[in-house]
C-alpha cells in the first residue's frame, strides 16, 4: 500500500484536472519516480472504483550518455575547432584529443578546418573560419528541455545516427475519476470478523472486494518418495561409474530366460509355484535361439565346459512356461547373450533397476513385488578381487562404507558372496546384497570367449534406502516412536534376491 498522503495528492490532482491526467505528468508535478505514481495507481485500483487507469504509451527523444556530455561541453568537431590555435596544429597531436578523431572529420566536412600536408613540419590543421556555430549542441540543449518536437525528422535522425540522440517508448496510465471517487482514503476491510457480526459494526464498514483470479498460496506439502530418491541416486552412481543401463520393460519372462539359462535347475524350489507366478495367459513361450536352448539343454542334462551338469531329463515344456520374472537377472542373461553374438568381444558394464515378483505370502516382512538392483561387468581375466573392489566403490558412492563379505552359494555364480554393511541404528551388520562371478555353464552356452569371466551383483532397493535415511529419518517421517528392529523387517526394507 502506497503512502497514504501520496495517494490523496493524486487524487487531488486528478479532481483539479477536468478530463483525467497523465501519469507522467503528476511524477513531474509532484516530484517523485514515475514508478511510485504506478504503484500508487495500483493501490487506489485495489481499494474499488475510486478511479479509472488505462495504460497507454507515447513515444519521446532523449539524449544518450554521450550526447548529454556534448550538451555540456560542445559537439566534437567544435571542440577540435577550438583546440586550433591561428598558427596551426600538428595533425599527430589533434589526434591525441578526446574528440579528435570523429571531430577532425566532421569539422573538415563543415569546412572549418583544412589539412596541409606538405607542411614542413609534417601534416598541420589551420582554421579555415574565425567562427562557428556549434548547431549539435544547440540541438542537443533543445532536446534536453522538451523541444524535440522543433527539430524536423532528418535532424532527429542524424543526431540519432551519431548516437547522440535516442527514441524510447514511455509508457504511462491516463487516470481518471471513477464511480466512487473520492479525495479522502477510506481503509477497505479484508476480513468479516466474529465481532463484526456478532456487534453489527460489518454494517459501516467498506469491505475489498475478492479476487477470485488471485494465485492459492502453495500447499506446503508433496514430496519424493525416499525409494524415488535412493533410485535416482543409484542410478546416478552407476552412470558415474560408466555403466549402460539395461532395458528392463519386459515383466513377464520365460522360465528358460528367468531360470533355465542361468543354469538353475528345473527342479530347483526356486521355480516351485509358491514361490514363483506363473502366467495362464498366454502359459508357453515359443521362440528362443534354438541353437543356444540345444546347448543349454545339454549343460543341464550332459555337462560340459568342465561341468558333470545336473544329470537330470531337462524338458522344454518346462523353460516355455511364462512367468513374472522374480529377479532382473534374467534381463542380465539376455544382454550377455546378445553381447555373446557380437563378432568381436568388447567389455561392457550394465545396470538395472526395476520391479520384480514373488509368489510370497503376504505379512508384515513380505511383499509380492520389490525393487532389483544388478550390476554386471564383463571382461577377461576379472576376479573376485575385483567384484570387491567394484563394491566397495559402489557403496562408498552411496555413503555406505562399512562392508563384509561372507561366502554364499548362488546357483549361477561361483564364487558367491553376500554383502554386509554396518547400521549404525541398529548398532549391527545387516545385509544388503549378493554378489558372485557368473559360472562357466552360463557363459559359455551363450558364445562369449574363454577367459571372459562376468562379475555381477544384486540387491533390494529398500532396504538401501532405509540405510541410506536411517531410522530416525524414518521415525521423523511416521511422526512417533517406532520399534528399530519392526521398521527394518518391514516390506519397505526386506532384501530378496
Amino acid at each position: 500500500m502506497a503512502d497514504t498522503g501520496l495517494l490523496e495528492s493524486l487524487l487531488k490532482r486528478v479532481e483539479n484536472v477536468d478530463g483525467g491526467v497523465d501519469s507522467q505528468d503528476v511524477a513531474a508535478v509532484l516530484g517523485v519516480d514515475h514508478q511510485v505514481i504506478v504503484g500508487a495507481v495500483k493501490s487506489l485500483q485495489a481499494l474499488g472504483d475510486v478511479i479509472s487507469a488505462e495504460q497507454c504509451s507515447s513515444k519521446r527523444w532523449e539524449l544518450t550518455a554521450e550526447g548529454a556530455e556534448i550538451a555540456e561541453q560542445g559537439s566534437h568537431e567544435a571542440q577540435v575547432f577550438n583546440a586550433i590555435p591561428e598558427e596551426g596544429l600538428p595533425q599527430s597531436e589533434l589526434m591525441k584529443l578526446p574528440s579528435g578523431k570523429v571531430g577532425f572529420s566532421k569539422a573538415m566536412s563543415n569546412k572549418w578546418i583544412r589539412l596541409d600536408k606538405s607542411h614542413k613540419g609534417g601534416p598541420r590543421v589551420f582554421r579555415m573560419v574565425e567562427n562557428v556555430e556549434d548547431t549539435v549542441r544547440e540541438k542537443l540543449l533543445l532536446v534536453k528541455l522538451g523541444g524535440a518536437s522543433q527539430l524536423v525528422e532528418k535532424e532527429k535522425n542524424e543526431l540519432k545516427k551519431r548516437k547522440l540522440l535516442t527514441e524510447v517508448t514511455m509508457k504511462s496510465y491516463w487516470i481518471t475519476k471513477a464511480d466512487a471517487f473520492s479525495t479522502t482514503i477510506v481503509k477497505q476491510e479484508t476480513e468479516l470478523t466474529p465481532e463484526m457480526i456478532a456487534t453489527g459494526s460489518w454494517r459501516g464498514k467498506k469491505f475489498k472486494p475478492y479476487n477470485f483470479d488471485a494465485m492459492g498460496v502453495a500447499p506446503d506439502c508433496g514430496h519424493l518418495h525416499p525409494l524415488m530418491k535412493v533410485r535416482t541416486q543409484f542410478r546416478q552412481i552407476f552412470l558415474e561409474m560408466g555403466f549402460t543401463e539395461m532395458p528392463t520393460n519386459n515383466f513377464i519372462e520365460s522360465s528358460f530366460w528367468n531360470f533355465d539359462s542361468l543354469f538353475q535347475p528345473q527342479q530347483h524350489p526356486a521355480r516351485d509355484q509358491h514361490d514363483t507366478f506363473f502366467l495362464s495367459d498366454p502359459a508357453m513361450a515359443h521362440e528362443f535361439p534354438q541353437d543356444y536352448l540345444e546347448r543349454v539343454k545339454k549343460v543341464h542334462s550332459e555337462g560340459g565346459y568342465g561341468s558333470q551338469g545336473y544329470k537330470y531329463d531337462w524338458k522344454l515344456e518346462e523353460a516355455q512356461k511364462n512367468i513374472l520374472r522374480t529377479h532382473t537377472t534374467a534381463v542380465s542373461a539376455r544382454m550377455l547373450y546378445r553381447l555373446a553374438q557380437q563378432e568381436k568381444f568388447m567389455p561392457v558394464k550394465y545396470f538395472s533397476i526395476d520391479r520384480v515378483f514373488r509368489n510370497e505370502t503376504l505379512d508384515a516382512t513380505h511383499l509380492a513385488e520389490f525393487h532389483q538392483i544388478e550390476g554386471v561387468v564383463a571382461d577377461y581375466g576379472l576376479t573376485l578381487g575385483d567384484l570387491m573392489g567394484v563394491l566397495h566403490q559402489f557403496f562408498t558412492k552411496l555413503g555406505i562404507t562399512k562392508l563384509r563379505f561372507k561366502p554364499a552359494f548362488n546357483p549361477y555364480t561361483e564364487p558367491s558372496m553376500e554383502v554386509f554393511s554396518y547400521h549404525e541404528g541398529l548398532g549391527k551388520w545387516v545385509e544388503v546384497g549378493n554378489s558372485g562371478v557368473f559360472r562357466p555353464e552360463m557363459l559359455l552356452p551363450m558364445g562369449l570367449p574363454e577367459g571372459v569371466s562376468v562379475i555381477a551383483w544384486g540387491l533390494s532397493l529398500e532396504r538401501p534406502t532405509m540405510i541410506k535415511y536411517g531410522i530416525n529419518n524414518i521415525r521423523e517421517l511416521v511422526g512417533h516412536k517406532v520399534n528399530l528392529q519392526m521398521v527394518y523387517d518391514s516390506p519397505v526394507c526386506r532384501l530378496d534376491l
